[in-house]
């Protein structure tokens, strides 16, 4: 882990300041130096050891990064220096290599061996929570599923870290975590712990 940390949420949709939150109290609970802030300009980039890409819609979240000249450079700090980075609900889809029912606008950053099936859940009113075993964690974590994708397969590198029935809710690949769920609308600190740990 590098000293004094600087960890970037991405701010164009989604829950940003409870991630914001959570990630700031985080730091104070490891008691590590740094600072936590939003990612709006591409400049910013080259400023973090970390990026967190919340939920919202996959599609405009893909077309505001190509438009702000983010996506490139999140490539870039990825093909130079392995950039840690974590992706909640629609954030997991901009990660995915392969998207069921892809829209033809919608490019995602391809990192992760795995194949993302969008909306998976439901709709809004199918939105849940419920407890799951997370692999590494010694107590079930309380998950939150909004409009909720799931990973429908993984290969390579990409491993499975959590599973409801059959159905992958959480993978990692090197220092890239994916998870369909929202760990920034519980008071669960461990998937914001186990992300800082990869950085």
């Amino acid at each position: 882990m590098v000293n004094n940390i600087s960890i970037g949420i991405l701010g164009m949709q989604g829950a940003v300041s409870e991630h914001v939150a959570l990630m700031t109290r985080t730091l104070k609970e490891k008691n590590v130096k740094g600072n936590v802030f939003i990612v709006n300009h591409k400049k910013q980039i080259s400023e973090i050891d970390g990026l967190i890409i919340p939920g919202g819609e996959s599609t405009t979240i893909s077309r505001v990064l190509h438009e702000s000249g983010i996506y490139g450079e999140i490539i870039k700090r990825v093909e130079e220096s392995n950039l840690p980075i974590m992706g909640t609900c629609a954030g997991c889809v901009i990660l995915a290599k392969e998207i069921t029912d892809n829209e033809a606008d919608m490019e995602s950053l391809r990192f992760m061996d795995m194949h993302v099936k969008r909306n998976a859940f439901g709709r809004q009113k199918e939105s849940f929570e419920q407890p799951i075993s997370i692999d590494g964690f010694i107590q079930p974590y309380h998950a939150v599923f909004i409009r909720a994708p799931i990973i429908t397969k993984v290969w390579g590198t990409c491993k499975v870290l959590a599973k409801i029935d059959k159905k992958i809710v959480m993978a990692r690949q090197d220092n890239i975590l994916a998870s369909s769920f929202h760990p920034e609308l519980t008071d669960d600190l461990r998937i914001h712990e186990y992300f800082l740990e990869m950085i």
